[in-house]
């Protein structure tokens, strides 16, 4: 049920009768802090700002006692103590002179689940919840559209779960803004080789009868200038199309890269879930499939394969599909390809 909370980060995933059933190990949140706000994370920002146990880490307490972050959408205090000490609005630096935030860009925050009145009753659950989808995104200024179902389990797997690549940012070591390879966003935490990861997904697949859709999302595509192509709330929008697309209640456009939203039912989407309107420029820009763009990420993604002897075959073969489809659909309309021309 979409808007229902089991858990925020972990799931044990299991085959039950041939459908796929989560149960979530943790009993609290664990997250980023900054940006959250009252108008795009009101539920979020409702538990870290009403009085409950909450641990902070890296933010900014301020003379009166109160926690501040950056980007909550209040006035920034004038003093008060972060994780450089006392810290002061306008003349607080650092060792290069320029100023320091309130508090930390990696700033963190856990909470009990059962702070959230939007948990879901069967979050205990030993049986389980039925998955019907499954989501995996990372941060991609220049390639991947905002939201996309993939044809079946091994398509998604391969071509979306295996081949994230991601925008790195301030809560990851390295360079900001450099793109990192980070299968199922999971590289850190993986205790088996690569391709035997891989297989075991593949193989997963192959025992279900009702498998989960698995659906790529990007929310930080860009246009030419470096400006965002979506607002922060539009995801709402993007989770709205993937739950119907679980229960078979839109259609959808075929392309090279799987299943993308119609421009008419984003267009209701919108009006229903944000009040707004909805652009056809703006669907034609974000949905546009940027052929050349995706034919590189293959290369990358293949290089890196290729040099992993337990890759299973079936990995190339899936990719390879892939890189066909592109190429014939560039050869015939063009280099970056609006989502109209495959209805």
């Amino acid at each position: 049920m979409l808007g229902r909370l089991i858990g925020d980060d972990l799931a044990f995933l299991r085959n039950v009768n041939g459908e796929v059933r989560a149960v979530n190990p943790e009993i609290g949140v664990f997250g980023i802090i900054e940006g959250i706000n009252p108008i795009d994370d009101p539920l979020i920002y409702e538990v870290l700002t009403k009085p409950n146990e909450i641990i902070f880490s890296n933010v900014l307490i301020t003379e009166d006692g109160e926690i501040y972050w950056n980007g909550m959408g209040k006035p920034e205090p004038e003093k008060g103590i972060n994780y450089t000490g006392k810290w002061w609005r306008g003349g607080k630096t650092d060792e290069k002179g320029n100023p320091i935030p309130p508090s930390h860009p990696n700033a963190r925050f856990t909470v009990s689940l059962k702070a959230f009145k939007n948990l879901d009753p069967a979050y205990d659950d030993p049986s389980g919840v039925v998955v019907g989808g499954i989501i995996f995104g990372g941060r991609d200024p220049d390639t991947l559209v905002p939201v996309f179902e993939s044809f079946n389990w091994e398509h998604g797997v391969v071509t979306i779960a295996a081949s994230l690549e991601s925008e790195r940012t301030a809560a990851v070591i390295g360079k900001p803004g450099e793109r990192e390879f980070n299968p199922m966003a999971n590289l850190d935490f993986l205790s088996v080789d690569l391709g035997v990861y891989i297989t075991n997904y593949l193989k997963f697949g192959e025992g279900l009868t009702r498998p989960p859709k698995i659906f790529g999302v990007n929310y930080f595509l860009r246009d030419e200038q470096g400006r965002f192509l979506n607002s922060k709330e539009d995801k709402r929008v993007w989770l709205q199309w993937m739950e119907r697309r679980v229960h078979n209640e839109l259609n959808a456009i075929t392309t090279p890269i799987g299943y993308i939203p119609r421009y008419e039912d984003l267009k209701v989407l919108f009006r229903e879930v944000l009040n707004r309107d909805y652009r056809l420029e703006d669907y034609t820009k974000q949905f546009a499939i940027r052929a050349t763009k995706l034919l590189e990420k293959i290369d990358r993604i293949w290089k890196i394969y290729s040099e992993i002897p337990t890759t299973p075959r079936r990995f190339f073969e899936v990719l390879e599909e892939q890189r066909q489809r592109l190429l014939d659909a560039r050869s015939k309309y063009g280099d970056v390809i609006p989502p109209q021309r495959f209805e």
